[in-house]
């Protein structure tokens, strides 16, 4: 049976998986009204099989050294992905994350392709579609094209065709302008090459910082997971509170997340002002020719958390400033091409780089942008898009997630069960702490206003003419009959 080698990245992410961390892409679409299941499956039987990946298992192939490929699936059936089932009594919010954990927590089946999806009746009076995706398979970006297929602009329409392939300049994200555009004609193997002299330096100071100290976050896993959602926040409430401080929206967004950790950490006994917290961050660095298609390409950088500011205003301008400073920086093209490396090594070899990266952060954080209108499936609209992405390696015990969707952002958070067993905490405390902002926001806003409105003086009247001065003085001296008349 033909084989199809697996990319390098998309090996390094399949090599991530383990018995108590899996590489699971997730996500939760919510709907107001029930989703018909045959409308659904039809709809997943004609759409998804247009990617090759959902319909090829991952076999270990090769001599002396066997590494992933992919393989077409015999016989394949989408019955063995889609599943029909009716979420337990009261059928509420609660119900639905105790299923999301158990599912979350389950390992994907390697003999067939790796992914399967839910549709779940009697959530709250609509339904949900709970999706899982090994990472090997797609990367947060790539899975955005996967929605773009499945999911309809209209009730009805015909979704978009996939986006195509534009120019041959390389410059995208982080990456931008480090290269001249011959490097399109380069080898990968030669550009990964070339990546890592020039941010070699970069890499060689981020091992040697100090690693993360220990926290709730950091630890041994256990076999299960423990999901969590925020309240949505409507972009332009996060645009109004950038405005005010010149910030972005990520700027904001991770600004509160930081927040809720140190809100999250300060109770669980951590002293958050003279301790670190870093995120590995991924960077979309996916070239022209390859959009529109699945696989993994990102790099990653290391985001020092502003968890030690009490003050909002502070945590979101040393945000700013910290997130400006990686934009400029090689280090996400040079992670990208050292995952490229490692993943044509053996297993161990790493295994033993993720145990060095992951010591020194704390959480993974993802930033993913979302469809602005909405959506349907099999006719019906999409309320809402939940993400969840994985948190790699040994010892990052937790990953937190934002994507915005028709006009909203929200946050996930998904945490290993013994590290992080109640994550709703800092998903309460984001929507908390993002309130908080915003009133400030508003409240520095009508302070402006009232400062711009001019004061309105008294004009300055006019000295009385001579005239006018000497009758009022005649009509002083004037002897004043009535009042006589009236004391007597």
């Amino acid at each position: 049976m033909k084989t199809y080698p697996m990319s390098a990245a998309d090996a390094a992410w399949f090599h991530n998986d383990g018995p108590a961390n899996l590489a699971i892409v997730m996500g939760v679409v919510l709907t107001k009204k029930p989703l018909d299941f045959e409308r659904v499956r039809k709809i997943y039987n004609e759409r998804i099989v247009s990617f090759d990946r959902f319909r090829q298992r991952v076999v270990e192939a090769g001599f002396p050294l066997a590494t992933p490929h992919w393989q077409d699936m015999p016989n394949f059936s989408i019955d063995q992905h889609l599943h029909h089932i009716a979420l337990a009594a009261p059928h509420d919010e609660a119900a639905l994350v105790e299923l999301v954990n158990d599912l979350a927590s389950m390992p994907l089946d390697h003999s067939i392709p790796l992914w399967q999806a839910y549709v779940v009746d009697d959530v709250e009076g609509g339904s949900a579609l709970i999706t899982r995706v090994h990472h090997c398979m797609a990367d947060g970006t790539a899975m955005m094209t996967v929605t773009q297929r499945l999911y309809d602009p209209a009730p009805g329409a015909k979704p978009p065709p996939p986006p195509r392939a534009r120019g041959a300049s390389i410059g995208m994200a982080a990456g931008k302008g480090l290269f001249a555009p011959a490097i399109d004609v380069i080898t990968e193997a030669a550009r990964d090459a070339l990546a890592l002299a020039g941010g070699a330096g970069m890499l060689v100071r981020e091992l040697l910082r100090s690693d993360d100290p220990p926290s709730p976050l950091k630890g041994d896993f256990a076999l299960g997971k423990r999901v969590a959602w925020s309240q949505p926040v409507a972009l332009r409430d996060i645009k109004a509170i950038g405005k005010r401080f010149d910030a972005k929206v990520n700027d904001v967004l991770v600004a509160a997340m930081s927040g809720a950790l140190r809100t999250y950490l300060k109770d669980r006994g951590v002293d958050v002002d003279h301790t670190t917290v870093r995120a590995m961050v991924p960077v979309d660095l996916r070239p022209p020719e390859r959009i529109g298609q699945l696989g993994n390409e990102f790099g990653l950088v290391l985001l020092d958390l502003a968890v030690t500011k009490a003050r909002a205003d502070h945590r979101l301008a040393l945000t700013k400033a910290r997130m400006d400073a990686l934009k400029h920086s090689p280090e996400p093209l040079a992670t990208k091409a050292l995952l490229n490396l490692l993943g044509r090594g053996p297993k161990l070899l790493e295994d033993i780089s993720n145990d060095l990266f992951g010591r020194k952060a704390s959480v993974v954080m993802t930033n993913v942008v979302g469809p602005p209108d909405v959506l349907y499936l099999a006719g019906v609209p999409i309320e809402r898009i939940l993400p969840w992405a994985p948190h790699p390696g040994k010892q990052l015990g937790m990953a937190v997630s934002i994507l915005s969707y028709r006009g909203t952002a929200s946050l996930t958070v998904i945490g290993d069960a013994r590290l992080v067993p109640d994550p709703e905490r800092i998903t309460a405390e984001f929507n908390r702490e993002f309130q908080k902002m915003l009133k400030y926001t508003t409240a520095g806003a009508k302070q402006t206003a009232a400062a711009k409105v001019p004061v309105r003086k008294t004009p300055a009247r006019k000295p009385p003419s001579s005239k006018a001065v000497a009758r009022k003085t005649a009509a002083a001296r004037a002897p004043n009959t009535r009042a006589r008349s009236v004391s007597r």
